[in-house]
């Protein structure tokens, strides 16, 4: 795909990370033609389709984020992501240019290899890729799309007090497999009054409540970026949204 990737994967092979190499490069962006395209060595025909280019914003936030975790060791990747969100805005217009001119470059690059990919296929061929790619894509989307919502810093969902209570007893069990601790965790759980489950019950709602504040002040982030498509769908229609529901 795109040499920067290439590149990355050469530096961390010689055992050094973007964030050791681009420490002191505070905001500046890096050269334009780390996005050239390179055609991919494929292995198999499925594995021969190339992965669909990152758009520029998250082009843009994954090529920052090692720098700022380099010179902000301590904080939180949502933290991080709301200063890359606030950099991306205030960046200009002539250098985000570099980064949505490189997302359409290998846009059409993309396009041009599945077509060139495709060209070389017989119709039973085609219809057996279409099955095989298909069946990779469902297994991949869900992994792919929470590795994208970790990067874009997105807060953890609200735990339940019964999953409060689970993770609390875990850590504490020291002997039997899981299967055995958790099926002693859910007897101790069914045998608790109704005063010691109220306090991992007031635990979950203050976690909802933390969840519903983090997740509206990462979402006016998203919408700041232009990606409106993570929004929840109440929040696309402007509803507004009671804690509780969460």
């Amino acid at each position: 795909m795109a040499l920067f990737r290439c590149v990355w994967s050469v530096l961390s092979a010689l055992g050094k990370s973007g964030s050791d190499l681009c420490a002191g490069c505070g905001s500046r962006l890096r050269s334009p033609f780390s996005f050239a395209y390179v055609p991919r060595c494929f292995s198999s025909t499925a594995n021969s389709y190339p992965k669909k280019p990152l758009t520029s914003y998250v082009r843009f936030s994954k090529e920052q984020l090692p720098i700022f975790k380099a010179q902000n060791p301590a904080a939180k990747n949502s933290e991080l992501i709301r200063k890359i969100a606030q950099l991306w805005r205030e960046l200009p217009d002539s250098e985000k240019k570099i980064y949505e001119d490189a997302y359409r470059a290998d846009w059409q690059a993309y396009k041009e290899e599945i077509n060139r990919i495709q060209e070389q296929l017989t119709p039973s061929q085609i219809v057996s890729l279409e099955k095989e790619i298909q069946q990779k894509r469902l297994k991949k989307k869900a992994l792919i799309k929470k590795r994208e919502l970790t990067m874009l810093g997105k807060p953890k969902r609200p735990r339940s007090a019964y999953n409060i209570f689970i993770a609390e007893r875990f850590q504490e069990a020291k002997d039997g497999t899981s299967q055995v601790k958790l099926k002693t965790i859910n007897e101790n759980w069914k045998n608790l009054s109704s005063s010691q489950k109220q306090v991992y019950i007031q635990l979950a709602n203050d976690d909802k409540i933390r969840y519903y504040n983090e997740m509206k002040s990462w979402e006016e982030q998203m919408m700041e970026v232009g990606r409106k498509d993570l929004l929840r769908r109440t929040v696309k229609h402007q509803r507004k949204v009671d804690p509780e529901e969460y």
